[in-house]
């Protein structure tokens, strides 16, 4: 085989791996929930339970919506309250939640669109005694998708908010 005919296998490979399954990050379920068991193989119980590891894979760093809305399902609501408890636990940690959306619209659409699902989260966990100096918003609408296809399944996982654990508080 040449170069080219080894490096085309390969890109055909990495493509079709890419159409499986995906990346799902912290392995939340597409109800919004906590990682539970769906974590990558990952040992959670061997996991410190302060970490920022443990707060990702057991706890779930991530929320989903439904089309066009930033409003919190009973499902997120529960992450969120998880997530809540643990910041109030370790508050030597800040963190940022990010607005993210799916392909659909147009970018600006979409940034607006992220900007209010990460405030919607960023509200909730202040309104469940977070201190507000400890939390940041951001909006990447449309540009960061976890899964790349134009399918439903794909666009569900990409309207999300992430909330990305930092250490240090107002970093």
């Amino acid at each position: 085989m040449t170069y080219f005919s080894k490096a085309a296998v390969f890109a055909a490979v990495l493509g079709l791996s890419a159409c499986g399954g995906g990346f799902s990050g912290s392995g939340t379920g597409a109800d919004g929930a906590g990682a539970g068991g769906a974590n990558g193989g990952i040992q959670t119980s061997n996991l410190d339970p302060n970490s920022p590891a443990y707060f990702s894979q057991t706890i779930g760093d991530r929320v989903l919506f439904a089309v066009d809305q930033s409003t919190l399902s009973d499902e997120a609501r529960t992450t969120l309250t998880q997530q809540a408890q643990w910041l109030l636990s370790n508050t030597t940690y800040s963190a940022i939640v990010e607005g993210h959306a799916d392909e659909q619209g147009t970018r600006e659409y979409n940034l607006a669109l992220g900007a209010r699902r990460a405030a919607a989260s960023r509200d909730f966990l202040v309104s469940q005694g977070v201190a507000d100096n400890r939390l940041r918003t951001v909006t990447y609408g449309k540009e960061r998708p976890i899964e790349l296809c134009s399918d439903e399944a794909c666009y569900a996982q990409n309207r999300r908010a992430v909330t990305v654990i930092s250490a240090g508080v107002g970093s």
